[in-house]
């Protein structure tokens, strides 16, 4: 953790944290949104990745380490942010479906709405963290409705 902080503060940078937080943002709401695409989700991966690099390399925290910096603890956020961003991302993409309020474009009915695949996406996704540049590990415990039938919905 100091490792991390000492890193931030001698990283010589030429980028705030908010120009990394505001990236990440943006692509996240325009291709990780209610509505999504395979190709959104692969094009976000991917620029995520990118300003991922760009982060590590060009992010300014001015201060130092010991005093009260706001901007320290935000860089450590935004971080944090860019990997879960790019994991969000990668769990809609391994979600062939439409469902509730998340919306997969290629998954619709003729009438546009959301179709649902239960048989194969009932569970509860929780992705294990494997280390740097390593693909995290999906783990799915199963969901099993004893008081009710799920069901294809119509949101008209």
């Amino acid at each position: 953790m100091k490792e991390r902080l000492n890193y931030f503060i001698n990283n010589k940078g030429t980028k705030p944290v908010d120009h990394f937080h505001k990236k990440l943002g943006k692509i996240m709401w325009d291709k990780c949104g209610m509505a999504r695409s395979e190709k959104g989700l692969k094009e976000a991966i991917s620029e995520i990745q990118e300003l991922k690099k760009e982060f590590w390399k060009d992010v300014k925290v001015p201060g130092s380490l010991n005093e009260f910096n706001q901007e320290l603890g935000k860089a450590g956020r935004v971080a944090d942010f860019i990997e879960l961003g790019e994991l969000m991302c990668k769990d809609a993409l391994n979600r062939n479906e439409s469902c509730g309020g998340h919306f997969r474009e290629e998954y619709q009915t003729e009438e546009g709405e959301a179709m649902r695949d239960d048989e194969n996406y009932a569970y509860v996704a929780a992705w294990e963290y494997k280390g740097e540049n390593a693909e995290p590990q999906l783990h799915k415990e199963e969901l099993k409705f004893e008081n009710i039938k799920i069901a294809q919905r119509s949101y008209k």
